[in-house]
């Protein structure tokens, strides 16, 4: 490096421009330009080059999943969707998941989190917020993490404390398997617990989708979701199963 400096200067020297200045350890390995443009500048290029090479700010929209979903017990329209804005490493998140009930044109469930995210790792972010249970009218603190897993399986965790204090926690774990470029099988599990009570809820399923683009792929799927503890005791209460198997067929986006 001493000696490039030492010859470029020399260069510059005999070409009649000022000699380049000594470079300390720490600066930066461009400013030598500074001795051939202006420096207020060549500051401003360097702003840009910062700025289109990682100090970026996107705005993304999507779904992960989007569909109907067929039962023996009824027919819902269910949503999982993300919307999030920043950069590399901060990032601000919203996430609403619910679902519909078609022939009663009532919510069943529907949640909304709005949190702030920031990049603990090149593979996963630290999340935390606040999250709001429509249905139950109930408000939640929450700290997760989301993020990709060794062997590109994509995580979803999060512990959620209730108003009441009461402390929960979920998770979904996915995994997409190329059957060819664009068609794609991906197995999806998903938990939820109680800590004092135990598990709760579990959903188990695999999507076949075809990636018409990228940013558009529609899927069918099956899905079972078993119930336990205060759940499956809730529901036998009301006469509904503990268990259920679902047919889905939907639509996966972003843009």
């Amino acid at each position: 490096m001493k000696t490039l400096i030492s010859a470029t200067a020399l260069f510059a020297a005999a070409a009649g421009a000022p000699a380049l200045a000594q470079q300390g350890p720490d600066d930066p390995p461009w400013n030598g330009a500074d001795a051939y443009h202006d420096p207020e500048r060549m500051a401003e290029a360097r702003r840009a080059v910062q700025r289109d090479n990682g100090g970026m700010r996107f705005l993304f929209v999507g779904a992960d999943r989007l569909e109907l979903r067929h039962s023996d017990n009824e027919e819902t329209l269910l949503w999982d969707g993300d919307v999030w804005y920043g950069g590399d490493i901060h990032r601000i998140w919203f996430k609403s998941e619910g679902e519909l009930a078609l022939r009663e044109g009532e919510t069943e469930e529907a949640g909304l989190e709005a949190l702030y995210s920031r990049a603990i790792s090149p593979y996963f972010d630290l999340q935390a917020g606040l999250a709001y249970d429509f249905e139950g009218d109930e408000s939640f603190a929450v700290l997760g993490v989301q993020g990709l897993a060794p062997y590109w399986f994509e995580v979803d965790a999060a512990l959620q404390l209730s108003e009441e204090g009461d402390l929960s926690a979920g998770g979904e774990v996915e995994y997409d398997i190329k059957l060819t470029q664009r068609l794609i099988l991906q197995p999806r599990a998903e938990a939820e617990l109680d800590v004092e009570d135990g598990l709760e809820e579990v959903q188990a399923g695999l999507r076949l989708r075809y990636d018409i683009r990228r940013k558009f792929a529609p899927y069918v799927g099956v899905e079972w979701t078993g119930l336990y503890g205060h759940a499956a005791d809730e529901a036998r209460l009301a006469g509904e199963p503990e268990d259920d198997t679902a047919f889905v067929a939907g639509v996966k986006f972003w843009f």
